[in-house]
């Protein structure tokens, strides 16, 4: 009986998101701004990390609703008032993030990867389908990085916190909460945690 042949593993490219909001879900809220920033690929052989300022997308966005949250939108220190009248609408700038996604991953298959993605992912995804109808990841193709360290440093995930981290898995790049600069920064406590051997 002859063997089978392992099926080919494609290799996964890795997309540090970040995205500010003025609520707490989309819909009745809108995603104001996000960024994107590649933190590496996996294939079969491992993780190689990529220089997360390389390859880059960031856009500021029309709101979509007359509701907020003022407490969030203030996160952000973005001008609501400016984004209505020169944010790019909502439509374009998600067929835009695709195209750019699927031509950064070519080979490989893009995953989405955030601290805590499951915030980030859900404005992201609901945005894409909302907006373009299909979504370059999947439906799942989400990373945690809360979960990956939980995992690794054997902790409950309800335990952790980036405070919890040992200081040598942190960028040294400070939280601005401005998309773009918090997706380098999470692309690159991304590597750190994949290199990290863990407890």
């Amino acid at each position: 009986m002859a063997r089978r042949t392992p099926p080919r593993v494609k290799p996964s490219l890795y997309i540090s998101v970040d995205i500010e909001a003025d609520g707490p879900i989309p819909g009745p809220y809108s995603m104001i701004s996000f960024g994107a920033a590649v933190a590496g690929r996996q294939d079969a052989d491992g993780y190689e990390p990529a220089d997360p300022q390389a390859r880059t997308f960031y856009r500021e966005l029309r709101p979509i609703s007359e509701d907020f949250v003022p407490e969030a939108l203030a996160v952000s220190g973005l001008d609501r008032d400016r984004l209505i009248a020169e944010g790019c609408e909502p439509g374009d700038a998600m067929a835009e993030f695709g195209a750019w996604v699927r031509e950064v991953s070519t080979g490989a298959q893009p995953v989405m990867c955030g601290y805590p993605a499951s915030y980030d992912w859900t404005f992201l995804y609901w945005y894409l389908i909302r907006f373009t109808g299909a979504s370059p990841f999947g439906h799942s193709g989400c990373f945690d990085m809360k979960t990956l360290y939980a995992t690794k440093a054997r902790l409950p995930l309800r335990a952790v916190a980036k405070g919890t981290m040992p200081p040598e898995l942190h960028s040294k790049r400070r939280h601005t909460h401005h998309g773009l600069d918090d997706a380098i920064e999470q692309a690159e406590l991304f590597n750190n945690l994949m290199a990290w051997p863990g407890r």
